[in-house]
């Protein structure tokens, strides 16, 4: 056993106060010194300790557990004090006591733990904190910090991973997740974090340090929902006639899923079995609506109740995902490149039908989202913008908007109207700076009753766009490649398809390739591969920024002659399983 690990195990042991955690390590050290089974307990420990849980460009996302290399309290504190710290640096103009935080945290194990230890330390750094009284989604958050004036925000998350992770999402002043430079300010001060204060959550009160809320931001958020609907009096006249089953998956999502569509008359079933919150999530391998079975409750109580839609928001209420019924009564799931299709299609419309279509108007959306968004916005005389994978970087395009800059790549500001990417992600209000679920189950609601109004479903309305844009399909690979050799196996495939770069995928020819991990076409710098095909298929390799596995992308279109859709979606299906082949062969798969 590296004597370096038990050290490491001792100092966690003596610094560590929540004894639960505490205990999970000196039970591992119980063992190795008994023998027996020491083997596997050594294992154990040294995963927990052979490295300090990143502190990356977004925040900490890891297994729940005792450890340096674990979401625990102490490495929960240690964050929340560099970035304490940064913020103190960042802003010598703020008195001690007018730096903000806002903190929210979701239904996972510890969520609420975490969220009140994160709000102590700030308040032990003089930082004024406003931490939400119960769980409370992603986009709330981010409408909180703009709502509450705040220099940064705090979401307890692990999103849609399984439930033995949790995570710590960190937020700047606008609402949006960190970026350059912020976030490797803040890293650097997180890793050099000695000494961590500490306050008593009654003296934080007394102090006037920690603020407990709830409806002061509950109900703005809610009326901004609301404020972001295009046929309000559509909805009032025909709100009886849709019927909406819907799942939080045991997140946080009811609380204003139910509200919103409820005050607007919409009849909302909420699968009881998935309503409440629970961190162990127990009718779902992975609560992910991105998942086809994460949506199996919902749609078998869809076909029940012969629902018009069926939706899904994740634990935390930023990803969204719904399934429809088809002619035969059988629910489709829509992709999340198809949801974004959908909405985009129906914003342009809407402000374009009520004369409201700015000039210059763009949608943003990732280097890896479908191809077919773009031909849309150019339908309607718009613009679509590319950012890198995650939505802190359309958040980014929407600041520099807001500031009249230009995003990288283009010549001048453009008027955002919407934010999307295919990992279910859709913003349409410049109020969040981050996904939102909510918001996309209010007005895909409306839009589900505008095209029922046309006499058509939405899978109609897919159908009508790929006549106009071409047949698109997409295909996403992801391998994983856990432990302490993991990153060096991933950033050996990323190397070897740096040096060795395909000549074709799939048995077509690759006309250009695109590296960004220095930086390519005006954006940042990521650890990415793009190869653009000659019939203008796109594959996109990048290892994942939040777990450890590596993902692969590709983007497929098809032409419809004389409006023979299947004969599109055969010629593209057979495209992508020829491209599939060759990834997997790469990565053993």
């Amino acid at each position: 056993m590296k004597e370096e690990i038990l050290q490491r195990a001792g100092d966690y042991i003596k610094k560590e106060r929540d004894a639960s955690f505490r205990q999970e390590v000196e039970k591992l050290l119980e063992k190795i010194s008994a023998g027996g089974s020491a083997e596997e307990a050594q294992k154990e420990l040294a995963d927990r300790f052979y490295q300090n849980l990143e502190f990356g460009t977004g925040g900490l996302r890891g297994i729940i557990g005792g450890g340096y290399n674990r979401m625990n309290t102490l490495v929960v504190k240690s964050a929340t004090q560099g970035l304490a710290s940064y913020l103190i640096k960042t802003f010598p103009e703020k008195a001690k006591g007018s730096l903000k935080a806002a903190i929210a945290f979701d239904s996972r194990r510890y969520s609420a733990e975490f969220a009140e230890a994160a709000a102590l330390i700030f308040a032990a750094n003089g930082i004024k904190t406003y931490l939400f009284s119960s769980l409370r989604p992603t986009p709330e958050l981010s409408f909180a910090i703009r709502q509450l004036g705040c220099d940064t925000g705090i979401v307890v998350t692990a999103s849609h991973n399984p439930p033995q992770y949790n995570g710590y999402k960190a937020y700047w002043n606008d609402g949006s997740q960190v970026v350059p430079p912020h976030d490797e300010g803040i890293i650097d001060e997180v890793n050099a974090v000695k000494d961590i204060k500490e306050i008593s959550r009654q003296e934080a009160i007394d102090k006037g340090l920690l603020v407990i809320i709830d409806k002061e931001v509950d109900e703005p958020y809610q009326r901004m929902v609301k404020s972001c609907l295009f046929r309000p009096e559509l909805i009032k006249e025909k709100a009886g006639e849709v019927k909406i089953v819907y799942t939080p998956l045991h997140g946080t999502g009811a609380l204003h899923v139910e509200k919103v569509l409820g005050d607007l008359g919409l009849k909302v079933i909420t699968v009881p079995e998935q309503r409440e919150g629970d961190g162990n999530f127990p009718t779902v391998a992975f609560p992910n609506p991105e998942e086809a079975a994460a949506l199996d409750m919902a749609i078998k109580l869809g076909g029940k109740e012969k629902a018009d839609v069926v939706m899904a928001t994740d634990p935390d209420a930023d990803r969204f995902g719904i399934a429809v019924p088809d002619k035969t009564g059988n629910f489709t799931l829509v992709t999340g490149n198809q949801m974004g299709v959908l909405l985009a299609d129906y914003i342009f419309l809407s402000l374009k039908e009520q004369n409201k279509l700015p000039e210059n108007a763009a949608m943003i959306n990732s280097i890896v989202t479908t191809g077919m968004q773009k031909k849309v916005a150019l339908h309607y005389g718009a613009d679509c913008v590319e950012c890198l994978t995650g939505f802190k970087w359309i958040a980014d395009v929407m600041r520099k908007w807001e500031n009249g800059e230009a995003a990288s790549g283009q010549k001048e500001a453009k008027r955002f109207v919407f934010g999307t990417e295919e990992s279910y992600g859709y913003n349409i209000s410049a109020d969040v700076r981050d996904k939102d679920g909510i918001s996309a189950a209010a007005l895909t609601a409306e839009m589900t009753l505008y095209w029922r109004s046309k006499g058509k479903s939405l899978l109609d309305r897919l159908d009508d766009l790929y006549i106009i844009c071409g047949y698109w399909q997409e295909l996403g690979i992801s391998k994983y490649f856990k432990g302490p050799e993991g990153p060096s196996i991933m950033n050996g495939i990323m190397e070897e398809y740096r040096k060795n770069r395909p000549k074709t995928l799939g048995g077509i020819d690759v006309v250009r390739v695109r590296d960004i991990k220095n930086g390519a076409d005006g954006l940042p710098h990521s650890d990415v591969l793009q190869f653009f095909l000659a019939d203008g298929t796109v594959v996109s390799a990048r290892p994942s920024g939040t777990e450890p596995k590596i993902k692969f992308y590709a983007s497929c279109c098809a032409g419809v002659k004389d409006g023979d859709l299947a004969a599109a979606k055969a010629e593209a299906a057979r495209k992508l399983d020829a491209i599939n082949k060759d990834i997997r062969a790469v990565i053993g798969d």
